[in-house]
């Protein structure tokens, strides 16, 4: 019986050999040095928020995986030998396999900046982060203050969990306006305001020098770069982006650049092995994303289509219309195609931008300054429907369609008041200074 072996027991890992079983019945074990059962990690933040327990971020009971022939094996993968096709264990143990899927996800970025691995300093990716938080910083009388360094969603969430236990946050923000790099000018500035209005020490244009260790070997402090400013810290979130968590395949044949390389059927260079989710990398990126995508939906897709592949039906990755979503304290955030910032804007590309007078709700449209055509939206504080927006993207639909039918969106007329009248009555105003 043919073995399938899974390096990473994430959504994207977890997915594939979901989708593998309902397609076969081929053999396959699930290899992890994090937790034995898959957990949901966009939902560690509502554990230490005290919303939910461990035990429900796990989207299927432990009885799930003997039933469903799914084995799990709990151990540090330290090389692959792609000649003999066996994983070798840091214990000392070994595993062979027929076809082998990569699907380490990411690990947090780290600058080498002096201190960087005392204690009391980490990211918020692991079930491990969450634990240490619930050691290093349980409430505000034993960490007093904890400092954030990286502007990014991982950052905002871990100020807002900190926030959660009433602990001080200085949040270090390297760029000059928070997430800048991905959001139009006035989106920043609105969650610039959003995290002050929270009671966040919010920092921009600011790096950190150096994290300073008591005699214990915590953190105790950081220095600022800029000013040479000393700030007493009993906790340091490295939050500034995560990379592929590949160290383990150097040497081993299969072909990296920042994460594993692969081609649009997630194969990489060697025969029978597969990358899949953060840790993979596309040769060519498809269209305006990312050759790496360090998201949950397109982990989910890269397992379904990896899983396929595997079982004799090789199929293209192919993931559609760019979206996302994420929170900002308590606004929630909603991308559909492409609304790009100010750095990252084509010459073709055009924004109309509403917010309403409350300062918590705003939206952002793209569209082509000649053609008319609609790129794309973000949404603050206003739920708008999935469905609506992946169908006017696949239709190019003009700017003014999008408008018109902005009511259609509307994620639940019910219970959220309506502004589609507002925001069409301001584009008519200011669309013929847009173009």
């Amino acid at each position: 019986m043919e073995h399938i072996v899974i390096i990473g027991n994430g959504i994207s890992g977890v997915t594939a050999a979901r989708h593998i079983r309902k397609l076969s019945n081929k053999k396959i074990t699930i290899v992890s040095a994090e937790t034995k059962h898959f957990f949901s990690r966009t939902a560690l933040m509502y554990i230490y928020m005290g919303h939910m327990k461990y035990e429900h971020i796990k989207p299927y009971e432990d009885w799930f995986w003997e039933k469903n022939r799914i084995e799990l094996k709990l151990g540090f993968v330290n090389q692959i030998d792609t000649t003999s096709k066996t994983l070798h264990f840091e214990k000392g143990d070994s595993l062979n396999y027929d076809k082998l899927i990569i699907a380490t996800g990411s690990k947090p970025n780290k600058f080498g900046w002096p201190g960087q691995d005392l204690k009391g300093v980490q990211g918020l990716y692991s079930k491990q982060d969450l634990d240490n938080l619930e050691i290093y910083a349980p409430d505000n009388t034993v960490c007093k203050r904890a400092v954030i360094v990286g502007g990014g969603l991982i950052g905002i969430e871990l100020a807002e969990m900190l926030h959660s236990r009433h602990i001080p946050v200085t949040f270090l923000v390297r760029e000059n306006s928070f997430w800048n790099g991905v959001l139009p000018e006035g989106e920043s500035e609105m969650i610039n305001r959003e995290i002050i209005r929270n009671g966040i020490d919010l920092r921009l244009a600011t790096n950190l020098k150096e994290i300073i260790s008591d005699t214990t070997g915590k953190v105790k402090s950081i220095i600022i770069e800029e000013t040479g400013e000393e700030i007493p810290c009993d906790v340091v979130g490295l939050t500034a982006g995560v990379s592929p968590n590949i160290n383990f395949i150097k040497d081993s044949g299969i072909e990296t650049n920042r994460g594993v390389l692969v081609n649009r059927f997630l194969e990489t260079n060697i025969p029978d092995i597969y990358a899949i989710g953060d840790c993979a990398e596309q040769h060519e990126a498809i269209g305006n994303r990312r050759a790496i995508e360090a998201v949950w939906y397109t982990g989910r897709m890269m397992g379904e289509t990896g899983a396929q592949t595997i079982c004799d039906n090789r199929l293209e990755y192919k993931p559609g219309h760019w979206f996302n979503s994420a929170k900002f304290f308590d606004i929630e955030y909603q991308t559909y195609g492409w609304v790009h910032g100010k750095k990252g804007q084509p010459d073709y590309e055009t924004h109309f931008h509403w917010k309403h007078e409350d300062d918590n709700k705003c939206i952002t449209i793209a569209f082509h300054k000649e053609s008319r055509q609609f790129l794309g939206i973000n949404t603050f504080g206003i739920r708008m429907r999935h469905e609506f927006f992946n169908r006017v993207l696949s239709e190019n639909r003009s700017v003014e369609y999008v408008l018109e039918h902005l009511a259609d969106a509307n994620f639940d007329p019910e219970f959220y008041k309506h502004f589609e009248f507002e925001i069409q009555k301001e584009f008519e105003v200011k669309t013929l200074d847009l173009i």
